[in-house]
């Protein structure tokens, strides 16, 4: 099988956003991720060994001197040394990754590691059981370029024309890299050719993001928070996130995800200090209408206007939904998109039979360094569907914060 990641940064930039946090915070950390089909999909025999024979030839995979010249000048936030130092010398570690199947052809993987260097692996195992999916389901063969081109176009025109301010988030569950590659271009084309009411921010694919001149998009994950929970209480874990986040990056990279367990433990413990320090927030789950009315009415008891603050909605958007949500938003906050599925995922060809997949890769256990005891690691979401982790952590959590 072809190799499908081939590219260092073919990568989310939050990948390296935290990878420098935690070089910085928690160097000595250690933690195991683990992946999870929401579908429960049953795999093909022998997509294990494929999945592995990927992995395997990640080993060769470098970042370059166009890609450290890119990030050096785009992401101004993370020093010289860690873009022309550390990355340059980073490899990726194999044997970091375990992949199995069971008896009924589900699929197991996790990542065991240090955190500075298990962390690269989310998005390239997410992307390339994707990838990997949609060739062996013979989706590749009904794939038609120049419709998906005009489908893309059409889309990208109701994008534009409709105040949406919007990147792509879609990396982890594309069609293809290809494919990826075929959106951004149409979107890129259609947002030059005039002056629309909306605006294209950019993706979150650092690679793509320097072929085609587009602004690298992202902040942070669920994880750091995850992680924090072990070493602070439940009830505090985001305003130390926050500090050590601010921290590392002097007030750059300032839009904080705050629903990892739950969003009243957050609001109940946002300080003034914090919500003038971050310039917004992320909503990844909940009833977005329900949290921008949280969100204002919190900045307003701060004393803080919410008309200064971005908020950015990335739960599983699609374009009707953006548009609901951004006229639900206007004169109350700043509202941006970041789209991922709906863009990378979403295609006419072969009249709609191919859908995407519902997978992730999430922190489960993780322990501060390696003479430390191993601890669970849990993310307790706005949405049921999204909490993930050791069933009896998140039960004890939830009757702890109610």
């Amino acid at each position: 099988m072809q190799q499908i990641v081939k590219h260092f940064t073919d990568n989310d930039l939050y990948t390296f956003t935290c990878m420098y946090y935690i070089v910085q915070s928690y160097p000595r950390a250690e933690v195991e991720y683990t992946f999870f089909d929401r579908n429960k999909t049953v795999y093909p025999d022998g997509f294990d060994a494929l999945l592995r024979e990927q992995v395997d030839m990640m080993k060769n995979v470098v970042i370059t001197d166009e890609e450290i010249e890119f990030m050096q000048q785009k992401c101004y936030y993370l020093p010289k040394w860690f873009i022309d130092v550390f990355l340059r010398g980073f490899r990726f570690n194999p044997a970091e990754v375990d992949i199995s199947m069971d008896k009924d052809n589900h699929l197991h993987v996790s990542v065991k590691g240090k955190w500075y260097s298990a962390i690269i692996w989310e998005m390239p195992i997410l992307s390339c059981v994707s990838e990997l999916m949609h060739i062996l389901n013979g989706d590749t063969k009904i794939y038609d370029e120049q419709t998906e081109r005009e489908y893309i176009r059409k889309k990208s025109e109701e994008i534009f024309s409709s105040s949406l301010v919007i990147g792509d988030m879609g990396t982890r569950r594309r069609f293809s890299f290809e494919h990826q590659k075929v959106v951004l271009e149409e979107m890129s084309r259609v947002y030059k050719e005039k002056q629309w009411s909306g605006i294209f921010t950019g993706t979150s694919n650092v690679w793509f993001a320097m072929k085609l001149g587009l602004n690298p998009l992202g902040t942070m994950s669920h994880q750091i928070i995850s992680f924090e929970e072990n070493c602070s209480s439940v009830f505090e874990v985001n305003h130390s996130v926050m500090e050590k986040w601010a921290e590392v990056y002097n007030g750059d990279l300032g839009i904080y995800l705050y629903d990892c367990f739950g969003d009243n433990v957050f609001f109940n413990n946002f300080s003034k200090k914090m919500a003038m320090l971050f310039s917004g927030l992320r909503v990844d789950s909940g009833n977005e209408e329900e949290q921008i009315d949280k969100i204002v009415a919190k900045y307003k008891e701060l004393g803080v206007n919410p008309l200064t603050k971005q908020v950015i909605f990335s739960n599983g958007l699609n374009i009707k939904r953006a548009i609901e949500i951004n006229n639900y938003a206007k004169g109350k906050i700043i509202p941006s998109f970041g789209v991922g599925t709906f863009l990378t995922c979403d295609l006419t060809s072969g009249g709609g039979v191919i859908k995407p997949m519902n997978i992730v890769v999430k922190l489960t256990r993780s322990r501060i360094t390696e003479s430390r005891e191993w601890h669970d690691c849990v993310k307790l979401s706005c949405d049921k569907g999204k909490t993930l982790g050791n069933e009896m952590k998140c039960k004890y959590l939830q009757s702890v914060i109610g």
